[in-house]
């Protein structure tokens, strides 16, 4: 008599890490402005991977594809790009953080307006998004989706400007929170920043062809040109005549997103005027003076912690090893063979190199801890592995407060720093020291780079105002409205 098979389950891979924020992207003045956005879009991946997009246009009809998944699935043959006409074209890489995984919330959002098909990308959080939304409401907008983005397209619709551009810059100064925006019109491809800077957003070139992209590496792809970083309250008309600067923001205090530095943007991007790579060489070499450690060799949590651990290890004269090898070929969701078999989900995507870690003591550099689930089953598998000692250190402060710009960082209740003092995170992932970098450590990491930041994960002080669908100053509830 054969055997039952083996009970199953799909499962999906959760990241213990805050989700990043999406990426934009739009591209003019070429018959491959799809497929050229499409490659962008691949190099944008890691900011997005629940849904991806783009528009065209070719000045006679607008083309629309988009579909739950990464880049490589949605435009997964050459027809999808073929489909998608024209000299223009925008896209985006989806993670929600407000709004359903529906396909009705894709982007790039497509609206007909009395100028023609508008399409927008949006990355980041209207932190006024609910009071706007009920003003619309009130007015008799109807939503389809339930994205802060349409809000947009609702402002834009309801102004009396005649101008295009003056709807927009209208609908801007209504805006608050963190937002940089692609948006595109049959003959021409806005792009806009906040205006404190949170979210970065670039314009690069070549052979006449414009793009604007998340990050500079899109552009490296594409053996683009960086030609600048789109200014904080400032909207950019790029038509047939070039670049249009419109400024429709004085407002001078400027608040970077300092997560993008340590973990989200790609480390062979250039954001916020310089090298991602260069600040988390810095944020290890800090971390290495505050916190040394009586140990044989540093290994990182691959891979966005690479960059820091390589900064601990030359400042601290440990040698960088590879200790933990990440497998990147693991879909949304994976079949559990064995529901009982202990650390499975990480099993599934970090394998240790025993004769790397056997009879040493470790520091493994990891850049944040969001819940710290998974690095508790890391500190179990590397010693299993047959480390001596397993010290963390991490490359950025405690994490308290969740995000309310456009990271998709967990409420406070489930933020283990904030629940739990640093002796106790260290019982309870089981290593021998855990020590993170310091605030002050964080800022002189970033001290050159002229900008301000904003930090408030780390600090709970919330520098742009977030408020509730009456419009009353949120601080303690969770995000309202928010979509990147």
């Amino acid at each position: 008599m054969n055997k039952a098979a083996p009970y199953t389950k799909a499962c999906h891979i959760k990241e213990d890490k805050a989700r990043s924020n999406c990426g934009v992207a739009g591209v003019y003045g070429t018959p491959d402005a799809s497929q050229l956005t499409y490659l962008t879009l691949y190099a944008l991946q890691h900011r997005g991977q629940e849904s991806t997009g783009i528009v065209s246009n070719d000045g006679h009809r607008v083309y629309r594809k988009v579909g739950q998944g990464l880049v490589s699935d949605v435009f997964a043959e050459p027809k999808d790009l073929d489909a998608l006409q024209g000299h223009l074209a925008i896209g985006h890489n989806r993670y929600s953080t407000t709004g359903s995984t529906h396909l009705v919330n894709a982007q790039p959002l497509l609206f007909n307006t009395q100028h023609g098909p508008f399409a927008i990308s949006h990355n980041g959080n209207f932190t006024n998004s609910g009071t706007l939304r009920v003003e619309l409401e009130r007015q008799g907008a109807l939503f389809q989706t339930s994205t802060d983005t349409e809000v947009v397209a609702h402002i834009m619709a309801r102004s009396k400007k005649v101008e295009m551009v003056d709807k927009l810059i209208e609908a801007m100064r209504q805006l608050r929170g963190a937002f940089s925006l692609v948006m595109m019109l049959k003959d021409r491809i806005y792009a806009a920043r906040d205006p404190h800077g949170v979210r970065p957003l670039c314009i690069g070139e070549k052979n006449g062809v414009y793009f604007v992209v998340s990050e500079t590496c899109a552009l490296d792809l594409v053996r683009a040109n960086y030609i600048r970083d789109i200014e904080p309250g400032e909207l950019v008309q790029i038509d047939q005549t070039g670049i249009r600067s419109y400024k429709y923001s004085d407002e001078q205090n400027k608040y970077a997103c300092i997560f993008e530095f340590i973990y989200f943007a790609r480390p062979d991007s250039r954001i916020f005027n310089e090298n991602v790579d260069k600040i988390r060489r810095k944020l290890g070499k800090i971390l290495a003076l505050e916190s040394p450690a009586d140990a044989d060799i540093v290994i990182s949590v691959p891979d966005s912690s690479n960059t820091a651990a390589v900064g601990y290890s030359r400042r601290s004269n440990l040698k960088f090893e590879l200790g933990l090898i990440r497998n990147h070929y693991i879909g949304r969701t994976f079949i559990n063979p064995q529901q009982n078999m202990r650390d499975f989900s990480v099993r599934v995507k970090f394998n240790t190199v025993k004769g790397v870690l056997n009879g040493r003591r470790v520091v493994v550099v990891e850049d944040s801890i969001v819940r710290g689930t998974t690095l508790k089953q890391l500190v179990r598998l590397i010693r299993q592995a047959g480390a001596k000692e397993v010290h963390i250190r991490v490359s950025s402060p405690p994490i308290i407060s969740p995000c309310f710009y456009g990271m998709d960082f967990p409420s406070r209740s489930e933020l283990i720093a904030n629940q739990r003092s640093i002796e106790e995170i260290r019982d309870y992932l089981g290593c021998d020291s855990l020590a993170y970098l310091s605030h002050k450590g964080l800022m002189e990491a970033v001290a050159d780079t002229g900008n301000g930041f904003c930090a408030a994960c780390f600090t709970a002080e919330y520098p742009i105002r977030i408020e509730d669908n009456i419009g009353k100053f949120q601080h303690e509830k969770e995000p309202v409205g928010v979509d990147s």
